[in-house]
């Protein structure tokens, strides 16, 4: 008897997988990339979007549903689509960094991506991801649970997306040129946005800022993004809090808090209840710095929650949140977080590491060439950024298509150190020899065997100078299971570690001056980027690349490439 249960019950698992696999769906999206006017803070200018759109267009689909998407370039630069924080399944091929998975879309061009969902369920988001064109080509993806279930928290009334961007007077491309022929820092935006719009504080601004309207005693699940170039970003709505309930694609235990911290390519889902006095209170994000030397942009971007019923004319006050360099108040939220872990959505944290790493993320200096003019360090060096002392040097074809074919010399090579070439007090705060400032330039990617587990600890150093770094990592989610200040130090730190409910993450913006462990499986075979999500660090070269070998079974090799991949 307990046979024929046992054959009965694996007989319906089995009918239920195959029903939750009749339940994907292939959907379909147009993306034109054109030229497009848009009136900003007195001003228009034309720039790069999708579909005519700033923002762009907001992708809906369901757990473990595939999306094709016809990317058209009408516009007049090269462009790639990257879907940040889907995984694409053994198929890298519409991942999407320039040069690393493909060749960009040119002018004219056309590319169908084909997005593969897997275990991602809440809010991701989609960008450019060549040159600085993400600046205004941007929007939400929301991935829906499986027909048939729900949110493992209470059902929202109404959900509502709120992508936080920067917005620069000048053309992007202009300020991108500029700044790597200065060598120093780029300029900074003009303002920052919520969908798009300033807000009420900036000029020229108020009749086109945001307004949110709900009503009391309802939910409102907000699908937040960080869309803005260079900084962390801290947000919040005034006399409200905010409970946390995902990030990153993955749901997390309710974490209630005044504000939140949130780095450029997070995503968070919150929960907003309408529980305040019928009035009209402003949602508001400033940016996060905690490197005193640097310039940065300290305005406000502003939107508006009215309450149906509200008083419309009351004056607004903004919220409380925390100054702009409370390096503690953005830590400290962010340590908070924890995965939901529950029954439904299970975790799987690897306990038993095969291979262990330890990469230091500085910013550098490289000395001036004869006869050029320089910004960085007394106007005699360039800024660069490294992982391990290794700038990254961008080659000219897919590293992706060289793997695959078997013809990586000349592309790339093998030998990019798992610990630091180079030991010293990483986050000595002064006095730190100016030789260490010097790194080396090359393409070099890191081998992983496939279902490797792998620790890897990101240390933040004071070269330069020390900053945050949000670290993203292409192709998978990992687990962040310790962070702190200071030099990471593995016998009384790892003690420490969070191995029973982690955030399941794949952005996660290292401390100014610390360090962060995350653990993650390499089971997904092909060539994926890591790099670090301020627009000006990736360009100055903080990047590296993952290549995960395939596996022995057909079911754990790279899918072949499309038919239409974009030319070199």
């Amino acid at each position: 008897m307990n046979k024929l249960f046992i054959t009965f019950q694996a007989l319906g698992f089995l009918l239920f997988l195959s029903f939750i696999h009749s339940q994907a769906a292939e959907l379909k999206y147009t993306f034109v990339v054109q030229e497009t006017n848009y009136t900003r803070l007195c001003g228009t200018k034309s720039l790069l979007t999708v579909n005519g759109l700033f923002p762009g267009p907001t992708i809906t689909a369901r757990r473990g549903d595939t999306v094709i998407v016809d990317v058209i370039n009408r516009g007049n630069h090269n462009i790639t689509i990257h879907w940040h924080g889907v995984k694409q399944p053994r198929y890298p091929w519409s991942d999407g960094p320039e040069f690393v998975t493909q060749c960009p879309i040119q002018p004219g061009g056309n590319f169908s991506q084909r997005v593969l969902l897997s275990d991602e369920e809440g809010t991701l988001w989609w960008h450019a991801h060549s040159d600085w064109s993400r600046a205004t080509v941007y929007g939400l993806f929301v991935i829906l649970p499986r027909l048939g279930t729900t949110y493992p928290f209470r059902q929202p009334d109404a959900e509502v997306p709120v992508l936080l961007g920067e917005w620069w007077r000048a053309d992007i491309h202009t300020v991108m040129e500029d700044f790597l022929e200065r060598g120093g820092d780029p300029a900074i935006s003009d303002a920052l946005t919520i969908n798009g719009q300033p807000g009420d504080i900036y000029n020229c601004s108020a009749s086109e800022t945001t307004k949110i309207k709900v009503d009391q005693g309802k939910t409102y699940l907000l699908r937040m993004v960080n869309a803005g170039m260079n900084n962390l970003m801290f947000f919040g709505v005034t006399n409200h809090s905010l409970t946390v309930v995902g990030t990153d694609g993955a749901y997390t235990k309710p974490l209630i808090s005044d504000y939140i911290t949130i780095a450029p390519g997070q995503t968070m889902d919150l929960l907003l209840a309408a529980n305040q006095p019928n009035n009209r209170y402003y949602m508001a994000a400033k940016l996060f710095n905690g490197q005193p030397a640097s310039r940065f942009h300290n305005g406000t971007a502003t939107a508006i929650v009215e309450y149906s019923s509200g008083n419309n004319t009351t004056p607004l006050i903004l919220p409380s949140l925390p100054a702009s360099n409370d390096s503690n108040a953005s830590f400290n939220f962010t340590s908070k977080l924890r995965s939901l872990a529950s029954a439904e959505h299970p975790i799987d944290v690897p306990l038993k590491i095969k291979r262990t790493l330890l990469y230091t993320l500085s910013i550098n200096a490289i000395p001036c060439a004869a006869n050029e003019t320089c910004e960085a360090i007394r106007n005699t060096s360039r800024f660069a950024a490294s992982i391990n002392n290794i700038t990254f040097d961008m080659p000219s074809t897919s590293i992706l298509g060289a793997y695959y074919r078997g013809v990586n010399r000349g592309v790339y090579g093998d030998d990019f150190p798992d610990v630091p070439p180079l030991k010293f007090n990483y986050t000595q705060a002064s006095g730190l020899n100016a030789t260490l400032r010097l790194p080396e330039v090359g393409t070099e990617v890191t081998m992983l065997k496939h279902n490797e587990t792998v620790e890897l600890v990101f240390q933040g150093t004071n070269l330069v100078a020390g900053v945050d770094h949000p670290m993203h990592l292409h192709g998978h989610s990992f687990y962040v299971v310790g962070s702190g200040f200071g030099n990471y130090k593995r016998k009384r730190d790892s003690a420490n570690y969070n191995l029973v409910d982690p955030p399941h993450m794949q952005t996660i913006a290292v401390p100014q001056n610390g360090w962060t462990a995350i653990r993650f499986q390499a089971n997904n075979p092909g060539v994926w980027f890591m790099h670090c999500h301020f627009e000006r660090h990736v360009s100055w070269g903080m990047g590296m690349v993952f290549i995960v070998r395939n596996g022995k079974a057909s079911s754990a090799r790279v899918l072949p490439p499309p038919p239409d991949m974009p030319p070199c």
